[in-house]
């Protein structure tokens, strides 16, 4: 298949375009940034040096021409781009025929009323938002393959809902909110110069109290409330979650395993049980790592992940393995390329 990605200068895209440029069954055809952008021109391995001769393709200007190109080459068309630009292009590139891969959150929440609330803009596409396949690869794969527009899973989503979907699915949590509190690298801040997000300015701060985007994505596919508090941490990529459940009355350890075993065969999941997962231990890496202790009725669930990898260019590549028939771990077992 040949893959385009709009936005390949940003982490998340140019992370995957070294997946896809890897991929034995995928061909990076183009990679784009917007006609504004000081990239264009660029190689992308004069952004990022460690692609020297893996991508040398230069990122060309998002005009009518690209769209001629993308119109008569392309099979997948990926966006890792603003959210909005994302619910502006999508349209375009569906009209065309193509599988659309959209890695912001354009088209993850169910109305136009919650993107004015968590967004901050109105939708323009609210008939999209209900044909949008949730692209969380482990636990939507039969819609992902029949998609023609997948809204690739947020990064504190995926550690999230990964960590918590077995436990209510279960029916071992109680009514109680869970509470989610969440740390991630400045990566997770995109690639746009801004001081607040520079690295000699972040000190561990937490953002978006009560009203992070991220909030309704968790608990809509969890179909649980919960309580979800991010915060920007002073390194350069991986999430850490650490989340407090209140299990009902009697719920023993051993159903709480028992529960994270429909996980088990998951390629990119790794259980820990009592041991407490890093960001060390999944950084450069697609897993989800999760780990768990119980006192009582109370429980702490540990989720890691690397954001860029599962939590953005190694689940788009998840999803895109799905739609060709392919495991979705191809060519992601052990995090790197085999």
């Amino acid at each position: 298949m040949n893959v385009i990605i709009v936005g390949a200068s940003g982490y998340s895209g140019a992370e995957l375009a070294r997946l896809v440029a890897s991929h034995p069954k995928l061909i990076l055809a183009g990679i784009f940034v917007s006609e504004q952008s000081l990239d264009q021109g660029k190689a992308l391995s004069d952004l990022y040096p460690q692609y020297t001769g893996l991508i040398d393709l230069p990122l060309q200007p998002l005009n009518s021409s690209a769209l001629q190109f993308i119109a008569q080459h392309a099979d997948y068309v990926c966006l890792c781009t603003e959210h909005k630009v994302s619910v502006d292009l999508a349209p375009q590139f569906l009209e065309m025929g193509k599988r659309v891969f959209d890695l912001s959150g354009g088209f993850r929440l169910s109305s136009d009323e919650d993107y004015q609330r968590y967004y901050g803009f109105s939708h323009s596409q609210p008939e999209l938002l209900a044909q949008a396949a949730y692209g969380l690869a482990e636990w939507n794969a039969h819609a992902i393959a029949k998609a023609q527009l997948v809204a690739v899973a947020g990064c504190y989503p995926t550690a999230a809902l990964n960590a918590l979907k077995p436990l209510v699915n279960a029916g071992l949590v109680s009514d109680f909110p869970i509470i989610i509190n969440a740390v991630s690298g400045v990566s997770g801040a995109g690639r746009k110069a801004n001081i607040a997000t520079g690295f000699c300015e972040v000190s561990l701060k937490a953002y978006g109290l009560f009203n992070h985007r991220h909030s309704p994505e968790i608990a809509r596919y969890l179909n649980h409330d919960v309580l979800f508090t991010p915060h920007l941490g002073n390194f350069p990529r991986g999430i850490l979650e650490t989340i407090y459940v209140h299990l009902k009355e009697g719920v023993s350890s051993e159903q709480v395993t028992d529960a994270y075993q429909c996980l088990a065969q998951e390629p990119l999941i790794r259980l820990l049980g009592d041991k407490i997962p890093s960001i060390n231990g999944v950084v450069n890496q697609a897993f989800v790592d999760i780990g768990w202790q119980q006192q009582g009725n109370m429980l702490i669930v540990m989720s890691a992940i690397d954001n860029l990898l599962k939590g953005a260019a190694g689940q788009a590549l998840q999803c895109m393995n799905i739609a060709m028939g392919l495991p979705a771990h191809f060519t992601l077992v052990g995090g790197q390329h085999d």
